[in-house]
C-alpha cells in the first residue's frame, strides 16, 4: 500500500490569474478539521527538514510556489516524491515519518494540521519510531 496519498483542490480562475479556496466540510475537502496552519519558507540551500513523525496529528502539505522532495516512511515502506503543485496536497497520516528536503529558492510550504501544536505527540528519533510502529503493528496483528 503506497503512503502517497493526494487531496487535489479545485481550482478557480480566468484570465486574471487562479484561485483555490480550502473549505471544510466540502467534498474533495481537507479530510479533517484544520486546528493550525503554517507554512515553510526561505530554506536556505541544502538544508533538509522534518525528521519527525506524529503520534496522532495528520497534516496535509501543498508546495503552494516552488518545489521540495518529501520522504515518507511509515517502518516499513519508504516513499520519496515531489511537491511541486499548488493545486495538489499531500496527505500524511499520523505514525509516518517525513523528512523534507530539495527545497527550490522559491519554495513556500503551506502545512495544514488537524491539531494544535503538542510537542508530546512528536517522535523525533527515528529508532524510537522504528520501534513504535513496529510494536504497533504487532499489537494489530495480535
Amino acid at each position: 500500500m503506497s503512503l502517497v496519498k493526494w487531496v487535489d483542490f479545485q481550482t478557480l480562475g480566468d484570465e486574471r490569474g487562479s484561485l483555490v479556496a480550502l473549505e471544510i466540510g466540502q467534498e474533495k475537502a481537507v479530510p479533517f478539521d484544520i486546528q493550525r496552519v503554517y507554512y515553510i519558507y526561505r530554506t536556505a540551500s541544502g538544508v533538509s527538514r522534518g525528521y519527525h513523525a506524529h503520534k496522532a496529528l495528520k497534516q496535509v502539505a501543498i508546495c503552494v510556489a516552488g518545489s521540495c522532495r518529501m520522504v515518507l516512511d511509515d517502518g516499513r515502506t519508504r516513499e520519496e516524491i515531489w511537491l511541486d503543485c499548488p493545486t495538489r496536497g499531500l496527505l500524511i497520516d499520523s505514525m509516518v515519518w517525513r523528512e523534507m528536503h530539495d527545497f527550490s529558492n522559491d519554495c513556500v510550504l503551506l502545512v495544514l494540521a488537524s491539531e494544535h501544536y503538542d510537542e508530546s505527540d512528536y517522535i523525533r528519533d527515528y529508532d524510537d519510531f522504528k520501534r513504535l510502529s513496529r510494536d504497533a503493528l504487532h499489537s494489530s496483528v495480535s
